[in-house]
């Protein structure tokens, strides 16, 4: 399902001549030409096209309707009487006669037709499009078209339409959770044209309560379902609960009350949060509706993201704007934007915005994905806006009356203050309050039912998961979240550090072997602490530190300013400096001499790397901490690199081992990054103890991509469908997926059990964590944050995923 992306047509049917039937048939007049106004108006905008084309642009319906209440000196679309809908609906004919050349189909047939035509060409609409990208539905798998007799919620007061989760969407507690509109459709709700009231006494009084209302305005301006319908109120919760057993999921219901009668008209399992998703689950365990396996299943890994991340700090002094409906939960905070292409735009320009909008619509989604979160002054909890705001994991707060949003100006007022395009402005999903500026964040805290969870996944899986850390800090958080040991410690970012890139740039400019050993023994002391630190919060799980990488250049200054200030810092004359920097300067430095090319012609620097891996382990090793070091080479091509680098790493370990008279187990190995090190990987195992694979890199040499430079046109591919998703976010498996699933079974046949991971970004992707499953891969390592993710995505490998 697809909420809300694909087109739907209501009241199909309705001409001169049906019109007046369904006014005698109903009794009620009014009903009739509200159907027949709302039926031209839906047409002429999904299968005539009479829609905006931009977003200057405003609905050419919608401002003959404003212009007739305008006249009328009216507000509500209640307020116009009977004459009036039946003025408005010659007007739309005659703006269609204008704008298509032809006239209002009459004939009923020629309306299902075209309905149909255009529900079917709404598959390939953008919102669709950009809606499936987002989920990974196939283009291919296609849609129906549903015809079904129409039911009415706006034939007076007696009549409602509504939408109801089983559970609460938000946070996943069992209670029922809907909102509903007297005398309206569905499409009233959903689009957030109106601000709905509340399905249970209950949740009406919290609104009540948070607006400050007194209980006896709340039963005049917004009773219950509960209360105005309480027989068809009744019926719906039985039912629901029917359906829920049934489903064995929590479940989102269309419905429409018709003179007191009710019809279900639409189930499907609920989108929601990824806290909601997460009690749902166990809930459903302990009621024995599912089992844990199932409950995994039930939880997208993707979706984890959201939890762990941060929220509002309750202590940060705030700004309280305004308060509206917490719709989606989390901390938002960027720039106002009025827009979904301006929200967009700001993101690929790396700015962080909250879309500020009355109501959106599908055709926001856009935006509302590049956007950090989402506010809206219309719409309840089952709008649009936060349907998709919580299926995103994106903060929402929807509902808030208080707002003045004018886009021509590009300002939102409460009372008397104004924002404006480009103000900051956070938001806190979960209470659903708004704050002028940036407010601080706090790190979540995970509920009981998240590590209830991820036992659930750890005993699913097969697979290990390990992160990548370059610091003891990072190493802790890694295991706090579950990491099963370092696939990848990059020593090159501890150069950057304080003192240390005096004594790299020195080893830089050494004019011999001799300078670049006594520079290098300044970095000696520096880089064994760093190991002592990692191994210390790493004890008993192996760590996989991979040598220097980089090119020399990068740790040079780049402006004369820095390299003045440095030539004086260091004794040199700034001249000798510029030189050495034009030395090192390369046309494709990505291809150029870095990894294990810097190790073959400069040995000195990997021999104190491994130098001080191997002494920190061995100190740790005599107080009794159990160290697993594994020494990564990286950037190999030829089998000779890696045998010439195994060599001196074994020479130095062994020299090291002695020294201290420890007894430490380790392991060389390499990362396999570069396309011809994949072919030819059952040679390099010959020389290999384990393999990563660097997906980053062989991603870009395997598809002739960089990077840095890729983001101008991979957009754009992914949008027209030239790539599916984006190579760097999700493994490319047809290509580099290939490589790595060939360099396995290759390199297996040399050694049966040589250890295969995977430490590039992709080790954090859910769908490539699946692939890497598949093509047996012992391990994949992500960022610490993503642990919990991977760790998921693991067992749903495991359970068939």
């Amino acid at each position: 399902s697809m909420p809300g992306m694909m087109d739907t047509v209501l009241n199909l049917g309705m001409n001169d001549a049906t019109v007046a039937g369904l006014a005698a048939a109903s009794g009620n007049e009014r009903f009739a030409w509200d159907s027949y106004r709302r039926f031209v108006q839906m047409y002429g905008d999904v299968v005539l096209g009479m829609k905006p084309e931009n977003k200057s642009e405003t609905d050419p319906f919608e401002d003959l309707i404003e212009a007739k209440k305008e006249a009328r000196g009216v507000e509500g679309d209640l307020d116009l009487t009977t004459e009036d809908l039946r003025q408005l609906v010659d007007e739309f004919k005659a703006m269609v006669k204008r704008s298509t050349g032809k006239s209002f189909p009459e004939d009923p047939w020629e309306q299902l037709w075209g309905a149909v035509g255009a529900v079917f060409g709404s598959w390939m609409n953008d919102r669709a499009i950009t809606y499936r990208r987002l989920y990974n539905i196939p283009a291919d798998w296609g849609t129906a078209v549903n015809v079904q007799a129409m039911v009415y919620g706006n034939l007076g007061d007696d009549c409602a339409t509504g939408v109801a989760f089983t559970r609460d969407p938000g946070n996943g507690e069992k209670a029922f959770y809907g909102e509903f509109l007297v005398n309206a459709q569905g499409e009233d709700v959903v689009a957030g044209t109106r601000t709905p009231q509340k399905a249970t006494i209950v949740a009406s009084r919290i609104v009540a309560k948070a607006s400050g209302m007194t209980e006896a305005k709340r039963k005049k301006t917004m009773p219950s379902l509960e209360e105005v319908m309480p027989k068809a109120y009744r019926e719906l919760r039985k039912i629901s609960t029917t359906l829920e057993k049934h489903y064995r999921d929590m479940q989102d219901i269309e419905f429409t009350i018709e003179r007191n009668r009710l019809f279900m008209l639409q189930t499907r399992n609920g989108k929601r949060t990824a806290a909601a998703a997460l009690k749902i689950a166990c809930d459903m365990v302990k009621e024995k509706l599912i089992d844990t396996n199932t409950a995994v299943m039930r939880v997208d890994p993707s979706a984890l993201d959201s939890l762990l991340h941060p929220q509002v700090d309750p202590k940060a002094a705030k700004d309280v704007l305004a308060k509206g409906l917490p719709a989606s939960p989390g901390a938002a905070a960027g720039e106002i934007v009025f827009n979904a292409d301006d929200a967009a735009n700001a993101g690929k320009d790396g700015r962080k915005t909250i879309l500020v909008r009355v109501e959106t619509s599908p055709e926001d989604i856009h935006g509302m994905h590049a956007a950090e979160g989402i506010l809206t002054a219309r719409g309840g909890a089952t709008s649009h806006a936060a349907v998709v705001g919580r299926g995103m994991g994106k903060p929402c707060v929807v509902g808030c009356a208080a707002l003045r949003i004018d886009y021509n100006a590009q300002t939102v007022t409460v009372g008397d203050r104004v924002l404006r395009a480009g103000d900051a402005m956070s938001l806190d999903g979960a209470t659903g309050e708004i704050f002028v500026g940036l407010v601080p964040t706090v790190e979540p805290e995970l509920s009981g039912d998240f590590g209830k969870l991820m036992k659930w996944a750890d005993k699913a899986r097969t697979m290990k998961v390990r992160a990548n850390a370059d610091s003891p800090h990072d190493a802790t958080v890694a295991r706090e979240f579950g990491a099963e040991g370092i696939g990848l410690c990059r020593t090159e970012h501890m150069f950057f550090d304080g003192d240390r890139i005096d004594a790299v740039r020195e080893m830089i400019l050494a004019e011999d072997e001799s300078g670049r050993r006594k520079a290098l023994a300044k970095i000696l002391p520096m880089q064994k602490q760093d190991f002592v630190g990692i191994f210390k919060a790493m004890a008993g799980l192996p760590v996989t530190v991979r040598l220097l990488d980089p090119p020399l250049h990068e740790f040079l200054p780049h402006t004369d300013k820095e390299i003045t200030d440095l030539a004086h810092k260091i004794g040199v004359k700034p001249k000798l400096l510029k030189e050495k920097r034009d030395s090192l300067h390369e046309l494709n430095p990505m291809l150029g001499h870095r990894g294990c090319r810097l190790g073959v012609t400069f040995p000195e620097i990997y021999e104190i790397q491994v130098r001080a891996i191997m002494e920190a382990a061995c100190e740790l090793s005599r107080k009794k901490v159990k160290v697993i070091p594994e020494i990564m080479i990286p950037l190999v091509g030829v089998d000779k690199e890696l045998e010439r680098l195994r060599e001196l790493a074994v020479q130095v370990a062994e020299a090291v081992k002695k020294e201290y008279r420890a007894r430490v187990s380790y392991s060389v190995g390499t990362m396999i990054e570069v396309p011809r090190a994949a072919i030819t990987a059952d040679e390099v195992a010959e020389h290999a103890d384990f393999y990563s694979f660097g997906t980053n890199d062989l991603t870009q040499m395997t598809m002739g991509l960089s990077r840095d430079d890729a983001g101008k046109f991979l957009p754009y591919y992914v949008e027209h469908g030239v790539l599916e998703t984006d190579p760097f976010v999700s493994l490319d498996q047809t290509g580099v997926g290939f490589l790595v699933d060939h360099a396995v079974r290759a390199a297996r046949k040399v050694k049966k059990d040589l250890k295969c991971g995977i430490c590039g970004e992709h080790g954090g992707d859910p769908s490539s964590v699946i692939f890497c499953h598949k093509v047996g891969l012992d391990y994949v390592s992500c960022s610490p944050f993503r642990v919990p993710v991977a760790r998921l995505a693991a067992a749903h490998a495991a359970l068939g995923a």
